[in-house]
C-alpha cells in the first residue's frame, strides 16, 4: 500500500455531502477545505458560527456553517434537526471536533468535558444523522481519534465523570479510547446495512490549538515540539481524509500518520491498542452511552460477542468483522 498519499490523491467529491465537525480550526478546517477544493457540499459544524463563516469565507466551493456545541445535547439535538431539514442525504459525518487536558469540568448535561466532547456529543450525533445516510452507498462516519487513547487509557465504568478523583491525561485517554470503540462496535452494527461503514483516524502529532486547555508543564512543550517533530495542520488532516475518500478504505480500519511512531508522515492504515478491540468492554461502552445520550441507533445489533472480532490481512489490513 502507497505511503505517498497526499492532497492531491483525493478523489473527486463532486455530489457528495459532508459535515464536518469543529471545521472552522486547525485539522478540521483542513480537512473541511480539501473536501471542498475537491466538489463537495460540505457543511461546517461549529460551536462559533462568526469563526465558522469567517472559515468558510477562506474556502473554496459549496460551504456553509452550521451551529453545534457538542457539550450540549439540546444543541446536538438542534443541529441534528436542522440538519435533517435542509440536507436530503450525507455522505461523510466526521466527528473531529475535540478537547484536551481540559482542567476539571463538566458540560452542561452533568458529563465529564472531554468524555461529553469528544465522545458522548458525537455519538449522540452520529446516531440522530444516521438515517441521512443509510440510503447512501459508500457513504462513511469517519471519527478521529488520537494516539493518547494509548496513555493511561481505560473505560472507567466505575467512575465514568470522574467524580471521586480527576486525571486531565488520563481522562483525555478515556475520550480517545471511547472514540475508537465507537467506531468499531458501529461498524459492527452497521454491517447488515451494507451501505454506510465507520473508519477511524488520528493525526498524529500535529500543530493546531488542541493543546490550549493543557497545564502550563504540559502546554509548553506540547506547543514549542510540535512544530518540531510533528507535522502542519493540512498533513494531519491527510488520515482523516484518506478514511473519508478513499475507495479502498474499509469499515472498520484505522488510519494515521505512517512515519515512525506514527507521529508524522503520509497515511496509512495502522493499529490500535488491543484494549480498544474488546468488544464486550465496546458493546458496554454502547450501552452506557445510549442511556446517557437518550439516543438510540436504528441499526441492528450484532449477537454478543466476549472477544475481539479485529481481524488482520496479509497486507497488514485491520478489520472489524460482523
Amino acid at each position: 500500500m502507497s505511503h505517498t498519499w497526499t492532497m492531491a490523491t483525493i478523489p473527486d467529491q463532486r455530489g457528495r455531502v459532508a459535515v464536518v465537525t469543529g471545521a472552522n480550526t486547525g485539522l478540521g478546517y483542513e480537512t473541511a477545505r480539501a473536501l471542498a477544493e475537491r466538489g463537495a457540499t460540505v457543511v461546517l459544524a461549529v460551536r462559533n458560527v462568526e469563526k465558522g463563516e469567517q472559515a468558510a469565507a477562506r474556502m473554496t466551493g459549496d460551504v456553509t456553517v452550521q451551529a453545534l456545541d457538542l457539550t450540549s445535547l439540546d444543541s446536538v439535538r438542534s443541529a441534528a434537526a436542522a440538519l435533517r431539514s435542509r440536507l436530503d442525504r450525507l455522505d461523510l459525518l466526521i466527528n473531529n471536533a475535540g478537547v484536551m487536558y481540559t482542567p476539571k469540568q463538566t458540560t452542561s448535561d452533568g458529563f465529564e468535558m472531554q468524555f461529553g466532547t469528544n465522545h458522548l456529543g458525537h455519538f449522540a450525533l452520529t446516531g440522530l444523522l444516521l438515517d441521512l445516510m443509510l440510503p447512501v452507498p459508500g457513504s462513511r462516519v469517519v471519527t478521529v481519534s488520537s494516539t493518547g487513547h494509548r496513555i493511561r487509557a481505560a473505560i472507567h465504568f466505575d467512575d465514568l465523570q470522574w467524580e471521586r478523583s480527576y486525571s486531565r491525561v488520563a481522562a483525555y485517554g478515556q475520550a480517545k479510547l471511547a472514540n475508537l470503540m465507537f467506531t468499531y462496535e458501529l461498524q459492527r452494527r452497521l454491517a447488515a446495512h451494507g451501505t454506510t461503514v465507520a473508519v477511524a483516524a488520528h493525526p498524529g502529532i500535529s500543530s493546531t490549538e488542541l493543546a490550549r486547555h493543557a497545564p502550563a508543564l504540559l502546554r509548553l512543550p506540547l506547543t514549542w515540539l510540535a512544530p518540531l517533530v510533528g507535522q502542519a495542520p493540512a498533513m494531519g488532516a491527510l488520515p482523516t481524509l484518506r478514511a473519508a475518500t478513499d475507495p479502498a478504505a474499509l469499515g472498520g480500519q484505522y488510519y494515521g500518520p505512517g512515519g515512525r511512531g506514527e507521529v508524522k508522515g503520509h497515511p496509512r492504515i495502522v493499529t490500535s491498542s488491543p484494549d480498544s478491540y474488546e468488544v464486550a468492554v465496546q458493546q458496554r461502552l454502547w450501552a452506557v452511552s445510549e442511556d446517557l445520550t437518550g439516543v438510540t441507533f436504528r441499526v441492528v445489533q450484532p449477537e454478543p460477542r466476549t472477544r475481539s472480532t479485529a481481524s488482520i490481512t496479509p497486507g497488514g489490513q485491520y478489520t472489524v468483522n460482523p
